[in-house]
């Protein structure tokens, strides 16, 4: 709790109401519903267009936009909050919060001026069309082809792993123009589902995250004209790494927000439930497990906080939100699993949360980048940061 407030003190009053709002918002209606579309295997839309109607998916639009303009780590608390109840619908809202913004600051004005109000009310889903059924972590080797045509750009590819995919209207997506150009090759296109050659794929089936809406669409001829253009090629692959210190960051703190719901669950249960004719939380064994949990929150909640602040200032997070992203999602699968294990056979009843909490951890463990892809980060880093000075 205490860290909590410590970042909520550096936003201004009108950031920590809004962060009250995604609370208040979450305990109404994620908290009672997210058992519920995990178990009718749903994606959420009517809830995702609620929390638009109450401009969550406006937090760092810029005011020009229609949106709110505000910080980075006001974003990181709102969506900590929605995650302490479900990780995956705050999950969905926050790609689609991102696409609004980046469609809006990078789009064509007309094509904005076309689409970006639908967008703002939930009616266009956004999602960021990265991964693709054979290329997750390696952006670089992208199969999606964008060849020049009169007029834009055609488009043929397939992709997968995509967030809010089940319904998304429109994608930041990437596609290669010249395969000898490597990475230099890469362009960043809006692409409309309502288009010609757009095909939607079925939705995955994935385990304590359907209300992430995750699946793939495939690209058939699919014509972008010059106005779909977001990024260039030369200038898209940069663009699309200037984001993920951010993702690391959120995804970090989503990850607090599921283990501080666990472990308010397991203490409360482990205080009313007796064995052996005492509390359950009185035995050290269990109380001793159920602190560590709670040291490893708070030292999450550190590096998520710091590297918030840093994104805020525009300052190197690279290897912040490396730190961060490696440590909480590895602690937070650990942690919330021994939350379980303080309530015995109970902690894996759909009457509490945890289970599909520690299903939320093992998919953040893979999103923005793998634990083991954090390793590679930071273990580039060791020689400029900890290595001996050149004699």
């Amino acid at each position: 709790m205490y860290l909590r407030n410590m970042l909520d003190e550096v936003l201004t009053p009108e950031e920590r109401a809004v962060v009250a709002r995604a609370k208040a918002f979450a305990e109404e209606h994620v908290a009672p519903n997210a058992a519920r579309w995990e178990w009718e295997r749903r994606y959420p839309l009517e809830t995702i267009q609620a929390a638009c109607a109450l401009g969550l998916n406006t937090i760092e639009l810029a005011k020009k936009h229609g949106g709110q303009g505000l910080s980075f780590s006001c974003k990181l608390r709102a969506f900590e909050e929605i995650a302490r109840h479900d990780f995956a619908f705050a999950f969905a809202l926050i790609n689609h919060h991102n696409a609004c913004a980046r469609f809006a600051r990078d789009g064509q004005p007309a094509q904005v001026a076309r689409l970006l109000p639908r967008m703002l009310t939930g009616e266009l889903i956004g999602c960021a069309g990265l991964s693709e059924p054979g290329v997750g972590s390696d952006f670089g080797g992208l199969e999606m082809e964008a060849v020049r045509v009169e007029g834009g750009w055609k488009v043929n590819g397939a992709k997968a792993w995509i967030t809010n995919a089940a319904v998304a209207g429109l994608s930041v997506a990437y596609a290669q123009t010249d395969k000898a150009q490597g990475y230099r090759g890469i362009i960043c296109l809006a692409i409309e589902a309502e288009r010609p050659g757009f095909h939607r794929e079925k939705p995955f089936e994935l385990h304590g995250g359907h209300a992430i809406g995750v699946g793939g669409f495939r690209l058939i001829d699919y014509f972008a004209p010059d106005e779909a253009v977001l990024h260039p090629p030369g200038k898209a692959f940069k663009a699309a790494l200037a984001g993920i210190n951010g993702a690391r960051a959120y995804v970090a703190a989503m990850c607090c927000g599921m283990l501080q719901a666990s472990l308010e669950t397991a203490v409360r249960y482990t205080q009313q439930r007796r064995t052996f004719g005492q509390p359950v939380i009185e035995h050290q064994g269990v109380r001793w497990k159920l602190v560590d949990a709670a040291t490893d929150l708070e030292a999450a909640r550190l590096l998520c906080y710091r590297a918030a602040r840093l994104i805020d200032e525009g300052a190197d997070a690279v290897l912040p939100a490396a730190h961060a992203k490696k440590f909480a999602t590895d602690m937070a699968v650990q942690r919330i699993a021994d939350c379980i294990q303080a309530m015995g056979a109970n902690g894996l009843r759909a009457d509490y949360p945890l289970a599909r909490h520690l299903a939320g951890a093992k998919i953040a463990a893979y999103t923005d980048g793998s634990i083991e892809m954090m390793n590679e980060r930071i273990g580039a880093g060791l020689a400029s940061v900890f290595g001996a000075k050149a004699q």
